[in-house]
């Protein structure tokens, strides 16, 4: 097994805001006021192999885009550690980091409201690489031509503003800025989400030629389980901060393991269900300032018993490269079959 180029290991991100002046006093004088601490990551450990394609999914609010900015390098870890091809983020300085900072790129959800728009394509996608020296100021112009034709974009295009541009070609603009400074990892956040189903088709099939044209490793990060079936090598699964299942899209999808993927997979749509009722799965995601003891899950698991309501279930391999954290893994095989009977709706 080669040297993971990203690893989050125990990464935790938490968001905490403190009480102001005001607020203090109030307090003093008996208001129930307290410091509120958002946990959107807890306790992660995620490993993106070169050359791998890793998708990451589960509902808003789980944590997958925080996780994929702490492990892009663009916020710190509040607890836990990233390395980069093995050595500790945090320990890397001068010319080590500046070269991590250019290898890890990140395309964003909405490319308008991450695109200066007062600047011109040329100096969206040429003023970095310019700066970091990967191409001397003469030489920009041509550099970003081909960047942009190899996007998809025409290079009479170069002198133009954001806002003249559709969303697709918006994200051919932020994928070709991504690309300027000769990156080995994009964390595509989103990255389809906001777009037409053809113009989702178009930049998919972009991703994978750039992958197999550069040598790229992608993290993933999506909601749409169809997608991240089709283009990844793997399918992490998180749930409120954690991550609760991990394997290649074909043995996830044939034999989820964990409840919450059983729920998510059962709810997917396809050409056979026209005519089924889609049934949501019960109950409100937990709120991330007071997360449920033992496993997140719990409150809306109907398979839950009493052990997943003060213990923390942790990662465990059911088949090779397939692992969960449920504590059904730890059932004789007939009583989790019984506990397994019931759907997770």
């Amino acid at each position: 097994m080669t040297t993971p180029l990203v690893e989050a290991v125990d990464v935790s991100r938490r968001f905490s805001r403190k009480l102001d002046y005001a607020e203090k006093i109030a307090r003093f004088f008996g208001a129930k006021l307290e410091e509120k601490t958002v946990h959107a990551v807890d306790e992660v450990d995620l490993a993106v192999h070169p050359g791998e394609v890793v998708g990451l999914v589960g509902e808003s609010g789980c944590g997958k885009s925080t996780l994929g900015r702490v492990m892009a390098g663009i916020m710190p870890a509040s607890g836990g550690e990233v390395r980069w091809q093995g050595k500790p983020l945090a320990s890397l300085e001068g010319e080590e980091k500046r070269a991590m900072r250019l290898s890890a790129q990140m395309i964003f959800q909405d490319p308008m409201s991450t695109l200066n728009p007062r600047k011109r394509v040329i100096d969206l996608i040429g003023e970095a690489p310019r700066v970091h020296g990967i191409v001397k100021g003469r030489e920009v112009r041509d550099y970003v031509a081909s960047l942009a034709e190899r996007v998809g974009l025409d290079a009479s295009y170069l002198d133009r503003y954001p806002h003249q541009f559709s969303g697709g070609q918006r994200q051919r603009i932020g994928i070709a800025r991504a690309l300027a400074v000769k990156p080995k990892l994009l964390v595509c956040d989103e990255s389809v989400a906001a777009l037409d189903v053809s113009i989702q088709a178009q930049i998919l099939n972009l991703f994978m030629d750039l992958k197999r044209e550069f040598g790229l490793t992608y993290l993933f990060i999506s909601h749409d389980l169809g997608v991240v079936k089709h283009i990844c090598d793997r399918v992490v699964v998180m749930y409120l901060g954690r991550v609760v299942e991990s394997a290649t899209p074909d043995e996830l999808f044939d034999n989820p393991k964990h409840p919450y993927t059983q729920a998510l997979i059962r709810e997917l749509p396809t050409v056979a269900d026209r005519r089924r009722t889609f049934t949501p799965i019960k109950g409100e995601i937990p709120s991330p300032l007071h997360p449920p003891p033992g496993c997140h899950f719990h409150p809306r698991c109907p398979k839950a018993f009493d052990r997943c309501r003060v213990e923390r279930p942790v990662l465990k391999e059911n088949a090779a490269g397939h692992v969960s954290a449920c504590h059904l893994n730890d059932l004789p095989v007939s009583q989790a079959t019984d506990a397994t009977a019931e759907p997770a709706i």
